[in-house]
């Protein structure tokens, strides 16, 4: 697997040669530096643990992030630590947007955006009651439960409540573009989370 973590941009259009409009996310994916080899011998895994995104303030960090830079004997503070699962790297190398390639198809996951507090039909996709002729019963869940049995609330009932904000994974994204003098990797379609978030890209070697 090969991995790498960005910030998305937004979105945008580009024009194919063939003359289509092709509608893409586009991800600024810094090179991460390796900081740790995590071997199945030692740690009964196999991994890299990759920092990204440079920082000058140490405040930012905890103490068993502060560690991980201490022991890798690293001046340079790095926002966001990840582990992949990737192989055949070294403490000291370097992880840019050349690992991947157009075509390549990757999943994609980040944090959605939060909708607050929501109704049934916008987020449980109920159809709701009529709309006219007194009703009164036009956004409303409607009964919940059951009479003599099982006399409670199912779980897993569709209820009002907090909308999003929420760890979400868009899988078979294709790459449409690699820039790699900018870092910029544009992504087919749309991918989860607002403007500036951090999502992860993940390809299955």
């Amino acid at each position: 697997m090969t991995g790498i973590v960005g910030k998305k941009l937004g979105m945008t259009q580009i024009f194919t040669q063939d003359g289509r409009m092709l509608p893409v996310t586009v991800i600024e994916a810094a090179p991460g530096l390796v900081l740790e080899v995590k071997t199945r011998e030692k740690h009964g895994y196999e991994a890299v643990k990759v920092g990204f995104f440079e920082t000058a303030r140490a405040k930012q960090l905890t103490r068993p992030e502060k560690g991980v830079f201490e022991k890798a004997g690293v001046k340079t503070y790095y926002r966001k630590l990840k582990e992949f699962p990737m192989g055949g790297l070294q403490a000291g190398e370097t992880i840019t947007v050349e690992k991947f390639a157009k075509g390549d198809k990757v999943s994609v996951s980040g944090i959605s955006k939060g909708k607050g507090f929501q109704g049934v039909m916008k987020r449980e996709k109920f159809k709701g009651g009529p709309g006219s002729h007194g009703s009164m019963f036009n956004r409303a869940p409607g009964s919940i439960g059951a009479s003599s049995f099982p006399s409670r609330v199912w779980k897993g009932q569709g209820m009002p409540g907090h909308m999003g904000s929420e760890r979400v994974t868009t899988k078979n994204v294709e790459i449409v573009e690699i820039r790699a003098e900018q870092n910029l990797i544009l992504l087919g379609g749309s991918v989860p989370g607002a403007k500036g978030t951090i999502v992860e890209i993940r390809k299955d070697s």
